[in-house]
């Protein structure tokens, strides 16, 4: 299954659309030479969107890398990683990921959890998340995202995924987001002002640019100890991905693995 959606993915998938970086979702997109967000705007104005959803040809500045290096895909941004697994772990995934995009939740539903307990846990994996919104919902929910204390960061992601159905739309819909952000402490104070913070909305489009840099085309997509994966992946693919990788160096230090 692609993890970029298709036209006709999208019109089935209703307001569960924000698969496609560079192609419309439904209500999401902002027209060509538009910018991102209308000075003056605010989160609760009809058609505002935080995030820049322009395609490299309406934009025309992008640069892509090709076949970027590790230290490239790790450059540090002006928000922190976030993170789970060793630092040190030999295998490092990163998965840019859209609030809204059904496959986004499929992964987190079906394969995260294995991906965690046995690789994870186990400090053979490093797992990153970066954001990658599309949409307008996708945007106010990767703010409270961001919003989230560090710890309760995860915990709230795979809230807001399990609970997909309930709070996304095609409108800019706020409360049904607050509804899930609030399951995790979060209080209405906190998820309004953060939803004013501009200089975190900046700081959030362009950790979404760099993964259009580094050649992420929508979501999910995955860097997999430096290599793209632009498509849906399950346990299947990472075993075969990883396992090879974790067997090599074994053999490279000439017996077996130290248990960590």
């Amino acid at each position: 299954m692609p993890g970029r959606c298709n036209l006709a993915a999208i019109a089935l998938a209703a307001a569960l659309a924000g698969c496609a970086g560079d192609l419309p979702t439904l209500g999401s997109l902002v027209a060509p030479g538009e910018p991102a967000a209308v000075a003056g705007a605010s989160p609760d104005t009809p058609g505002y969107s935080p995030f820049n959803e322009q395609p490299a040809s309406a934009v025309g500045r992008r640069e892509v890398i090709d076949n970027p290096s590790i230290a490239e895909i790790m450059q540090p941004g002006e928000l922190p990683e976030m993170a789970l697994g060793r630092a040190d772990a030999p295998v490092t995934i990163v998965q840019y990921a859209s609030m809204t995009c059904p496959y986004c939740r499929q992964f987190q539903r079906d394969t995260f959890p294995v991906l965690k307990r046995e690789y994870i846990d186990t400090g053979k994996v490093r797992y990153i998340l970066r954001e990658f919104p599309i949409g307008h919902q996708s945007g106010l929910a990767t703010i409270a995202l961001r919003c989230a204390p560090a710890e309760k960061y995860f915990a709230l992601y795979d809230k807001l995924m399990a609970q997909q159905p309930a709070w996304v739309s095609q409108e800019v819909r706020p409360d049904p987001i607050f509804k899930v952000a609030a399951q995790v402490g979060m209080t209405r104070a906190q998820f309004d002002s953060c939803r004013e913070n501009r200089g975190m909305i900046q700081a959030l489009n362009r950790v979404k640019e760099r993964g259009r840099t580094l050649g992420v085309i929508g979501t999910p997509n995955f860097f997999v100890q430096g290599k793209l994966v632009k498509t849906v992946i399950g346990i299947k693919e990472i075993r075969e991905m990883v396992d090879p990788i974790l067997a090599g160096r074994v053999a490279a230090s000439g017996g077996t693995a130290k248990a960590r």
